[in-house]
Protein backbone atom coordinates (compact mmCIF):
# COMPACT_ATOMS: atom_id res chain seq x y z
CA UNK A 1 0.00 0.00 0.00
CA UNK A 2 1.34 3.79 -0.97
CA UNK A 3 1.19 5.40 2.50
CA UNK A 4 0.88 9.67 2.01
CA UNK A 5 0.25 12.73 3.58
CA UNK A 6 -3.52 13.90 2.36
CA UNK A 7 -4.02 17.30 1.32
CA UNK A 8 -0.73 18.58 1.96
CA UNK A 9 1.43 17.73 -1.17
CA UNK A 10 -0.75 18.15 -3.81
CA UNK A 11 1.72 18.36 -6.96
CA UNK A 12 4.31 16.42 -5.18
CA UNK A 13 2.39 13.80 -5.11
CA UNK A 14 1.54 13.55 -8.64
CA UNK A 15 5.03 12.83 -9.63
CA UNK A 16 4.31 8.99 -7.51
CA UNK A 17 1.71 7.86 -9.74
CA UNK A 18 4.46 5.74 -11.56
CA UNK A 19 5.01 3.89 -8.63
CA UNK A 20 1.43 2.86 -8.88
CA UNK A 21 1.51 -1.08 -11.36
CA UNK A 22 -2.16 0.12 -12.12
CA UNK A 23 -1.01 3.59 -13.14
CA UNK A 24 1.70 2.17 -15.68
CA UNK A 25 -1.23 0.01 -17.25
CA UNK A 26 -3.27 2.62 -17.75
CA UNK A 27 -0.95 4.74 -19.57
CA UNK A 28 0.27 2.21 -21.65
CA UNK A 29 -3.25 1.60 -22.67
CA UNK A 30 -3.84 5.24 -23.26
CA UNK A 31 -0.84 4.80 -25.26
CA UNK A 32 -2.55 2.39 -27.43
CA UNK A 33 -5.63 4.38 -27.71
CA UNK A 34 -3.35 7.32 -29.46
CA UNK A 35 -1.93 5.13 -31.83
CA UNK A 36 -5.11 3.42 -32.75
CA UNK A 37 -6.46 7.43 -32.94
CA UNK A 38 -3.67 8.15 -35.41
CA UNK A 39 -4.23 5.46 -37.97
CA UNK A 40 -8.11 6.11 -38.19
CA UNK A 41 -7.39 9.80 -38.16
CA UNK A 42 -4.29 9.24 -41.07
CA UNK A 43 -6.40 7.47 -42.85
CA UNK A 44 -9.40 9.13 -43.15
CA UNK A 45 -7.33 11.92 -43.96
CA UNK A 46 -5.31 11.28 -46.56
CA UNK A 47 -8.59 9.14 -48.32
CA UNK A 48 -10.43 12.14 -47.82
CA UNK A 49 -13.29 10.08 -45.84
CA UNK A 50 -12.95 12.48 -42.81
CA UNK A 51 -17.11 13.69 -44.32
CA UNK A 52 -18.30 10.52 -45.01
CA UNK A 53 -16.95 8.43 -42.22
CA UNK A 54 -18.12 10.39 -39.49
CA UNK A 55 -21.15 10.02 -36.54
CA UNK A 56 -23.34 12.51 -35.28
CA UNK A 57 -21.80 13.51 -31.51
CA UNK A 58 -24.99 13.03 -29.48
CA UNK A 59 -24.92 9.77 -29.79
CA UNK A 60 -21.59 9.83 -28.28
CA UNK A 61 -22.85 12.16 -26.17
CA UNK A 62 -25.73 10.01 -24.53
CA UNK A 63 -23.57 6.97 -24.46
CA UNK A 64 -20.44 8.87 -22.27
CA UNK A 65 -23.35 9.49 -20.09
CA UNK A 66 -24.35 6.28 -19.86
CA UNK A 67 -20.72 4.64 -19.53
CA UNK A 68 -20.31 7.14 -16.61
CA UNK A 69 -23.29 6.26 -14.53
CA UNK A 70 -21.91 2.80 -14.80
CA UNK A 71 -18.34 3.64 -13.76
CA UNK A 72 -19.64 5.27 -10.81
CA UNK A 73 -21.45 1.94 -9.57
CA UNK A 74 -17.95 0.04 -10.71
CA UNK A 75 -15.73 2.16 -8.36
CA UNK A 76 -18.79 2.58 -5.68
CA UNK A 77 -18.54 -1.06 -5.45
CA UNK A 78 -14.93 -2.08 -5.47
CA UNK A 79 -14.98 1.08 -2.73
CA UNK A 80 -16.92 -0.49 -0.67
CA UNK A 81 -15.15 -3.85 -0.78
CA UNK A 82 -11.74 -2.15 0.00
CA UNK A 83 -13.20 -0.03 3.18
CA UNK A 84 -15.33 -2.97 4.23
CA UNK A 85 -11.89 -5.19 4.05
CA UNK A 86 -10.70 -1.94 6.40
CA UNK A 87 -13.04 -2.32 8.98
CA UNK A 88 -13.11 -6.39 9.02
CA UNK A 89 -9.32 -5.75 10.21
CA UNK A 90 -9.72 -2.61 11.83
CA UNK A 91 -12.16 -4.85 14.39
CA UNK A 92 -9.79 -7.51 14.25
CA UNK A 93 -6.79 -5.22 15.73
CA UNK A 94 -9.56 -4.66 18.70
CA UNK A 95 -10.57 -8.18 19.42
CA UNK A 96 -7.01 -9.51 19.96
CA UNK A 97 -6.37 -6.68 21.94
CA UNK A 98 -9.83 -7.09 23.98
CA UNK A 99 -9.39 -11.21 23.72
CA UNK A 100 -5.83 -10.59 25.47
CA UNK A 101 -6.45 -7.70 27.87
CA UNK A 102 -8.92 -10.62 29.09
CA UNK A 103 -6.65 -13.14 29.06
CA UNK A 104 -4.49 -10.85 31.73
CA UNK A 105 -7.33 -10.12 33.99
CA UNK A 106 -8.33 -13.64 34.34
CA UNK A 107 -6.01 -16.08 33.58
CA UNK A 108 -2.95 -16.82 36.20
CA UNK A 109 -0.54 -14.35 35.39
CA UNK A 110 1.86 -16.46 37.17
CA UNK A 111 1.72 -19.55 34.71
CA UNK A 112 4.04 -17.71 31.79
CA UNK A 113 4.26 -20.52 30.28
CA UNK A 114 0.17 -19.77 29.33
CA UNK A 115 0.81 -16.52 29.13
CA UNK A 116 3.05 -17.41 26.32
CA UNK A 117 0.91 -19.47 24.81
CA UNK A 118 -1.91 -17.13 24.39
CA UNK A 119 0.42 -14.39 23.17
CA UNK A 120 1.75 -16.53 20.57
CA UNK A 121 -1.70 -17.78 18.95
CA UNK A 122 -3.68 -14.80 19.21
CA UNK A 123 -0.73 -12.85 17.38
CA UNK A 124 -0.31 -15.86 14.95
CA UNK A 125 -4.10 -15.61 13.91
CA UNK A 126 -3.85 -12.34 12.00
CA UNK A 127 -0.47 -13.33 10.63
CA UNK A 128 -2.02 -16.31 9.12
CA UNK A 129 -5.46 -14.73 7.76
CA UNK A 130 -3.24 -12.67 6.14
CA UNK A 131 -1.28 -14.99 3.96
CA UNK A 132 -4.51 -17.27 4.16
CA UNK A 133 -6.16 -14.44 2.33
CA UNK A 134 -3.14 -13.90 -0.81
CA UNK A 135 -2.04 -17.61 -1.81
CA UNK A 136 -2.39 -19.73 1.40
CA UNK A 137 -0.82 -19.26 4.88
CA UNK A 138 3.24 -19.17 5.06
CA UNK A 139 4.42 -21.17 8.03
CA UNK A 140 7.78 -19.11 8.44
CA UNK A 141 5.91 -16.09 8.92
CA UNK A 142 4.21 -17.83 12.13
CA UNK A 143 5.79 -17.08 15.72
CA UNK A 144 7.28 -20.58 17.53
CA UNK A 145 6.15 -23.12 15.48
CA UNK A 146 7.66 -26.60 17.06
CA UNK A 147 8.39 -29.37 14.70
CA UNK A 148 4.73 -31.31 15.95
CA UNK A 149 3.58 -27.49 14.83
CA UNK A 150 4.80 -27.43 11.77
CA UNK A 151 3.53 -31.25 10.68
CA UNK A 152 0.15 -29.88 12.53
CA UNK A 153 -0.41 -27.09 10.29
CA UNK A 154 0.81 -28.39 7.21
CA UNK A 155 -1.86 -30.88 7.13
CA UNK A 156 -4.42 -27.89 7.49
CA UNK A 157 -6.00 -26.18 4.58
CA UNK A 158 -7.45 -23.51 6.44
CA UNK A 159 -4.53 -22.54 9.41
CA UNK A 160 -6.65 -19.15 10.79
CA UNK A 161 -9.47 -22.47 11.51
CA UNK A 162 -6.97 -24.44 13.41
CA UNK A 163 -5.30 -21.77 15.30
CA UNK A 164 -9.10 -20.81 16.57
CA UNK A 165 -9.46 -24.00 17.75
CA UNK A 166 -7.18 -24.06 19.63
CA UNK A 167 -7.88 -21.03 21.41
CA UNK A 168 -11.17 -22.19 21.77
CA UNK A 169 -9.76 -25.62 23.37
CA UNK A 170 -7.04 -24.25 25.75
CA UNK A 171 -10.04 -21.52 26.99
CA UNK A 172 -12.10 -24.76 27.83
CA UNK A 173 -8.99 -26.65 29.05
CA UNK A 174 -8.02 -23.56 31.97
CA UNK A 175 -11.94 -23.61 32.36
CA UNK A 176 -12.37 -26.98 33.49
CA UNK A 177 -9.03 -26.64 35.51
CA UNK A 178 -10.95 -23.80 37.65
CA UNK A 179 -8.57 -21.41 36.74
CA UNK A 180 -11.45 -19.24 35.35
CA UNK A 181 -15.03 -18.99 36.56
CA UNK A 182 -18.51 -19.41 34.32
CA UNK A 183 -18.65 -15.41 33.87
CA UNK A 184 -15.07 -15.37 32.70
CA UNK A 185 -16.22 -17.72 30.32
CA UNK A 186 -19.19 -16.15 28.48
CA UNK A 187 -16.60 -13.12 28.35
CA UNK A 188 -14.32 -14.54 26.42
CA UNK A 189 -17.16 -16.07 23.98
CA UNK A 190 -17.38 -12.73 22.02
CA UNK A 191 -13.82 -12.71 21.06
CA UNK A 192 -13.15 -15.86 20.20
CA UNK A 193 -16.38 -16.12 17.91
CA UNK A 194 -15.32 -12.63 16.28
CA UNK A 195 -12.12 -14.08 15.28
CA UNK A 196 -13.79 -16.60 12.59
CA UNK A 197 -16.62 -13.83 11.95
CA UNK A 198 -14.37 -11.59 10.52
CA UNK A 199 -12.24 -14.54 8.88
CA UNK A 200 -15.21 -15.46 7.01
CA UNK A 201 -16.22 -11.64 5.75
CA UNK A 202 -12.91 -11.22 4.95
CA UNK A 203 -13.28 -14.60 2.42
CA UNK A 204 -16.61 -13.33 1.39
CA UNK A 205 -15.23 -10.62 -0.15
CA UNK A 206 -12.23 -12.11 -1.35
CA UNK A 207 -14.17 -15.16 -3.02
CA UNK A 208 -16.95 -13.14 -4.47
CA UNK A 209 -15.80 -10.68 -7.04
CA UNK A 210 -18.12 -8.23 -8.83
CA UNK A 211 -20.52 -10.51 -11.36
CA UNK A 212 -18.37 -11.48 -14.25
CA UNK A 213 -20.80 -10.49 -17.06
CA UNK A 214 -21.23 -6.87 -15.49
CA UNK A 215 -17.11 -6.50 -15.39
CA UNK A 216 -16.42 -7.93 -18.66
CA UNK A 217 -19.67 -5.64 -20.34
CA UNK A 218 -17.85 -2.11 -18.88
CA UNK A 219 -14.93 -2.90 -20.43
CA UNK A 220 -16.33 -4.27 -23.73
CA UNK A 221 -18.35 -1.04 -23.47
CA UNK A 222 -15.40 1.40 -22.56
CA UNK A 223 -13.42 -0.12 -25.84
CA UNK A 224 -16.02 0.13 -28.39
CA UNK A 225 -16.59 3.42 -27.49
CA UNK A 226 -12.79 4.42 -27.83
CA UNK A 227 -12.70 2.64 -31.23
CA UNK A 228 -15.52 4.66 -32.48
CA UNK A 229 -14.76 7.97 -30.67
CA UNK A 230 -12.18 9.21 -33.12
CA UNK A 231 -15.29 8.93 -36.14
CA UNK A 232 -17.21 11.18 -34.37
CA UNK A 233 -14.91 14.01 -33.64
CA UNK A 234 -12.49 13.70 -36.91
CA UNK A 235 -14.86 16.25 -38.89
CA UNK A 236 -15.09 18.76 -35.85
CA UNK A 237 -11.46 18.62 -34.54
CA UNK A 238 -9.17 16.60 -37.44
CA UNK A 239 -5.85 16.15 -36.07
CA UNK A 240 -7.18 17.15 -32.71
CA UNK A 241 -9.38 14.30 -32.45
CA UNK A 242 -6.06 12.11 -31.38
CA UNK A 243 -5.38 14.01 -28.06
CA UNK A 244 -9.16 14.31 -27.26
CA UNK A 245 -9.80 10.65 -27.79
CA UNK A 246 -6.96 9.99 -25.55
CA UNK A 247 -7.54 11.75 -22.84
CA UNK A 248 -11.14 10.38 -22.77
CA UNK A 249 -9.95 6.85 -23.09
CA UNK A 250 -7.49 7.57 -20.09
CA UNK A 251 -10.93 9.05 -17.77
CA UNK A 252 -12.84 5.62 -18.59
CA UNK A 253 -10.07 3.47 -18.53
CA UNK A 254 -8.37 4.91 -15.54
CA UNK A 255 -11.85 4.36 -13.55
CA UNK A 256 -12.60 0.94 -14.77
CA UNK A 257 -8.83 -0.16 -13.92
CA UNK A 258 -8.83 1.14 -10.29
CA UNK A 259 -11.88 -0.26 -9.32
CA UNK A 260 -10.88 -3.69 -10.77
CA UNK A 261 -7.48 -2.86 -8.47
CA UNK A 262 -9.08 -2.35 -5.41
CA UNK A 263 -12.21 -4.69 -5.61
CA UNK A 264 -9.88 -7.48 -4.11
CA UNK A 265 -8.22 -5.53 -0.88
CA UNK A 266 -6.29 -8.46 0.46
CA UNK A 267 -3.78 -8.39 -2.17
CA UNK A 268 -0.17 -6.85 -2.77
CA UNK A 269 -1.24 -4.35 -5.24
CA UNK A 270 0.08 -0.52 -4.24
CA UNK A 271 -3.49 0.14 -3.32
CA UNK A 272 -4.29 -3.08 -1.33
CA UNK A 273 -4.69 -3.32 2.52
CA UNK A 274 -1.22 -3.45 4.20
CA UNK A 275 -2.69 -6.89 6.22
CA UNK A 276 0.66 -8.25 7.04
CA UNK A 277 1.77 -4.64 8.98
CA UNK A 278 -1.67 -4.75 10.44
CA UNK A 279 -1.10 -8.26 11.89
CA UNK A 280 2.61 -7.03 13.02
CA UNK A 281 1.20 -4.20 15.21
CA UNK A 282 -1.37 -7.19 16.60
CA UNK A 283 1.27 -9.05 17.37
CA UNK A 284 3.39 -6.51 19.02
CA UNK A 285 0.61 -4.74 20.98
CA UNK A 286 -0.81 -8.64 22.32
CA UNK A 287 2.83 -9.37 23.14
CA UNK A 288 3.07 -5.91 25.47
CA UNK A 289 -0.20 -6.60 27.09
CA UNK A 290 0.99 -10.18 28.32
CA UNK A 291 4.38 -8.86 29.38
CA UNK A 292 5.71 -11.00 26.49
CA UNK A 293 9.33 -10.50 25.38
CA UNK A 294 9.00 -10.30 21.90
CA UNK A 295 12.07 -10.56 19.19
CA UNK A 296 11.88 -11.08 15.89
CA UNK A 297 12.93 -9.44 12.80
CA UNK A 298 10.94 -7.21 10.49
CA UNK A 299 10.09 -9.32 6.98
CA UNK A 300 11.16 -8.31 3.60
CA UNK A 301 7.50 -8.03 2.62
CA UNK A 302 7.43 -4.92 4.48
CA UNK A 303 9.15 -3.33 1.08
CA UNK A 304 6.30 -4.38 -0.99
CA UNK A 305 4.27 -1.65 0.66
CA UNK A 306 5.55 1.85 -0.27
CA UNK A 307 5.66 5.35 1.98
CA UNK A 308 5.44 8.65 -0.15
CA UNK A 309 6.35 11.98 1.77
Amino acid sequence: MIVYEPNKHFISDIRHLARSWTMVKIVRATALSGLYSTVVCAVLIFLNLDQTASFNTAIFSFLGIVLSIMLVFRTNTAYDRWWEGRQQWGALVNNCRNFAIMVHATMPNADLRLMRYFAVNISNFPLALSEHLRQGTQLDKLLELSEEDVREFKQRAHVPNHISRRLHDKVQTVYRAGQISDSDLLNFKPHLQALLDISGACERIRKTPIAFSYAVYIKVFILAYAALLPFALLTMYQWYTIPITMFVFFAFIGVEMMAAEIEDPFGLDCNDLPTHTIAETIRDNVFEILDQPLSVPKHHEEALYEKVF
